[in-house]
């Protein structure tokens, strides 16, 4: 067998908002999440909620993040997200209370089923729990919980859900030691 991309059809996907409110996003996106030249975390978590995103309180966004569809987002009180985060949200990311979220992560909602012919899309939620850190530039693919407290290295690539106070490192995310918070 071999893949088809002429086959791909993903006419299913609802992306849950209308094309224009999805252009209208894709430039307030642009203009006040991607720039470098907007830091206050109050603007921005404004523009989410506006559009959809449920936020808590005193939650730190950093400049230069990407998030896809605020609407599929819910943010738990004083939880972070550093600069270049990626959310990529074409489903429900839930993040919860005191998570931080480094630089350059990647949460991915969607992928493909590289075992079907027509390359159809999957898209499972992420689940990230209450006092979770995901180290910089690791990587949350679709279907993943990462349990409370959970550590998730620097450069990681989660692709099974963690447990509770664990540590995961590498590529593919290993628990390597228990998290001890003194």
């Amino acid at each position: 067998m071999r893949v088809y991309n002429s086959q791909f059809d993903n006419s299913w996907y609802n992306p849950g908002r209308s094309f224009p409110i999805r252009i209208l996003w894709h430039f307030v996106n642009a203009i006040f999440m991607q720039s470098a030249l907007i830091p206050s975390s109050a603007i921005k978590v404004c523009l989410l909620k506006l559009f959809g995103a449920k936020i808590g309180k005193n939650v730190n966004l950093k400049p230069s993040i990407n998030i896809k569809y605020p609407w599929n987002l819910t943010i738990g009180d004083y939880s972070w997200l550093g600069e270049y985060a990626w959310l990529d949200s074409i489903s429900q990311i839930k993040i919860g209370n005191n998570v931080c979220i480094s630089q350059g992560v990647y949460i991915c909602t969607g992928n493909h089923d590289w075992n079907n012919p027509s390359f159809d899309l999957v898209v499972k939620p992420v689940v990230i729990e209450d006092g979770a850190w995901l180290g910089a530039h690791s990587v949350i693919l679709p279907g993943v919980t990462i349990a409370s407290h959970a550590v998730v290295t620097a450069g990681s690539v989660m692709s099974v859900s963690a447990e509770s106070f664990m540590v995961y490192a590498g590529n593919p995310a290993v628990k390597v030691k228990e998290r001890i918070i003194k």
